[in-house]
C-alpha cells in the first residue's frame, strides 16, 4: 500500500503532560495520544510518494506549497447549490462590494452573513478538498445532541483504537473517567482525536458516528461532503468544501454548547487515573490562535470562534465566526498556497474585515439557505437563491463525488505543536 509521510513543526510542552502521554501510549500502542501545545504549523511539507491521482481530484499537484495533495486549478464543474455563481470558478463578488483584500492565496474561501444566510463573496465555494479537523464541526453538529451532557465514560483501550498515527490529542488516558463537557473541551480546544473517539464510542462507535455524520451533512444540504473519519484524519475519498464547512459552523453557532466550546480560549483538563502526580488537572489552550492569541497571532476583535485544522493533504483549514455592529460574519478558508507562517490567520483576518465592510452593501452572490436543505438540494435537486443576488439563481444539486487519488493518507488532528520531539506527527 502506498503511504503518505506528513511533517509538521515540533515544539515543547509541559513535562507532566508528556508523562500522561507516555502512559497512554504504553496502554494503547496504536494511538499516538499526546497533549499538544497550541500553534498552527506552517512547516515545509514532505511531498507524498508518487501516485496517479484521479483527474479533478485534490491529488493532482502533489508537493504543492499548500499541502502535498493540493492542486492548482478547481474542477471544470462544481455544484451550484446555493446559487449559480457559487458553482463558478474564481472569485465571486457582487455589485457594491469593496475590493477584495490583496494577497489571498487560499484555494477556496467563503464569506457569509450568518444571520441572513447571504453569501457575500466566495472563491471556488464548492471545490471538494480535504477538510482536516474543521470536519470536527460536523462531528459536533451530529454528536452534541446525541450524547447526554451530564454523562461520563471510563475510557478503555478499545475506545482509542483506530486513531491515526500522529493524531493530535488532549491527553486522555485509558482507565480514566471523563465527563462529557471535558471531552468536548478536548475536541474544541485541543482538536483531540482521542476525545473524538471516546465520544464516538459513547455514540455507538466510529462506524455508526461516520454514518450519522454523513446523514447530518445531507440534512444540512452539504452535498460536497464525504465522511470517512469522525475526526478529520486524512482518508481516501474524505472531502468537504468551503461552502459546506460554512454551513456546519453556522449551524453549530445556533447551539449554545457548540458556541460555548468553540469560544473557549483555555480550560483545565482532568488528569489520568489516580496515582502520584497523575490525577491532577492540567491547563489546555485553544489551538485556534486567532481566539487564544498564542504565538504572535493577535486575537480578532469580536471573534466568536470556530475550528482550525491541518494535514499534509489539506494544508491549513480554518472556519471562524465574528460579531460586530449587530452582524455575525462566518468565513471559511481552505489551503492557502502562500507558505508564510500564520498565512491562514492572515487571510482569515482580511476576509472577516472584508465581510463586515461588505455586509448590507454588497449584492450577495448566493445563499446558505438552500431551498429544502436536506431535501431537494441535498438530493441533487434545484437550489433557489433568496433575495435579488445579481448573477445568482438556481442550478443542479451537488455533483458526483470526486475521488482522492492517494493511498493511505497522512495523519490528522487539530493544528498545534506536538510534544513528542522524536517523531514528526500529523494533524487534522
Amino acid at each position: 500500500m502506498t503511504t503518505t509521510t506528513t511533517t509538521v513543526d515540533r515544539g515543547s510542552g509541559n513535562p507532566r503532560r508528556a508523562l500522561v502521554a507516555l502512559a497512554a501510549t504504553a496502554l494503547v500502542a496504536c494511538a499516538g495520544v499526546v497533549p499538544a501545545h497550541a500553534s498552527t504549523p506552517q512547516a515545509p511539507r514532505t511531498p507524498a510518494p508518487s501516485t496517479t491521482p484521479t483527474p479533478g481530484a485534490p491529488g493532482a499537484a502533489s508537493g504543492a506549497p499548500g499541502g502535498a495533495a493540493a492542486r492548482k486549478e478547481p474542477p471544470a464543474q462544481m455544484s451550484k447549490v446555493g446559487g449559480e455563481r457559487l458553482g463558478s470558478a474564481g472569485d465571486q463578488v457582487g455589485a457594491g462590494a469593496p475590493n477584495l483584500p490583496a494577497g489571498l492565496s487560499a484555494l477556496s474561501w467563503v464569506v457569509a452573513d450568518a444571520d441572513t444566510g447571504q453569501v457575500l463573496g466566495a472563491r471556488n465555494a464548492h471545490w471538494q478538498l480535504p477538510p482536516a479537523s474543521t470536519l470536527k464541526m460536523l462531528f459536533a453538529d451530529t454528536v452534541l445532541p446525541a450524547v447526554p451532557h451530564n454523562g461520563s465514560r471510563t475510557v478503555t483501550p478499545e475506545d482509542l483504537k483506530g486513531m491515526g498515527d500522529g493524531s493530535s490529542a488532549v491527553g486522555i488516558v485509558p482507565g480514566g473517567t471523563y465527563q462529557v463537557p471535558d471531552l468536548w473541551r478536548g475536541v474544541f480546544l485541543r482538536s483531540g482525536n482521542d476525545a473524538v473517539h471516546v465520544l464516538a464510542a459513547m455514540n455507538g462507535g466510529v462506524e455508526k458516528t461516520v454514518a450519522d455524520m454523513q446523514r447530518r451533512a445531507k440534512e444540512l444540504g452539504a452535498g460536497d461532503t464525504e465522511v470517512r473519519s469522525p475526526d478529520g484524519y486524512d482518508a481516501p475519498g474524505q472531502v468537504s468544501s468551503a461552502y459546506d464547512l460554512t454551513l456546519f459552523l453556522r449551524q453549530g453557532l445556533k447551539d449554545k454548547d457548540f458556541k460555548e466550546y468553540c469560544s473557549t480560549a483555555s480550560a483545565q483538563f482532568p488528569g489520568g487515573p489516580a496515582g502520584p502526580g497523575k490525577d491532577k488537572p492540567f491547563g489546555i489552550s485553544n489551538t485556534n490562535r486567532m481566539l487564544s492569541g498564542a504565538d504572535g497571532v493577535a486575537p480578532y476583535p469580536g471573534l466568536i470562534g470556530g475550528k482550525n485544522g491541518y494535514t499534509t493533504n489539506a494544508g491549513n483549514t480554518l472556519a471562524e465566526g465574528a460579531q460586530r455592529d449587530g452582524h455575525t460574519i462566518v468565513v471559511t478558508v481552505m489551503n492557502p498556497q502562500d507558505n508564510k507562517r500564520d498565512q491562514v490567520y492572515t487571510e482569515m483576518r482580511a476576509l472577516l474585515d472584508w465581510g463586515f465592510a461588505a455586509v448590507g452593501k454588497a449584492t450577495p452572490v448566493g445563499t446558505l439557505d438552500q431551498a429544502g436543505a436536506g431535501g431537494a438540494a441535498a438530493k441533487g435537486g434545484t437550489a433557489a437563491v433568496s433575495g435579488s443576488a445579481a448573477g445568482s439563481g438556481s442550478g443542479p444539486g451537488a455533483l458526483a463525488w470526486s475521488v482522492i487519488g492517494v493511498g493511505a493518507a497522512a495523519a490528522a488532528g487539530g493544528s498545534g505543536w506536538l510534544l513528542m520531539r522524536r517523531r514528526r506527527r500529523a494533524q487534522g
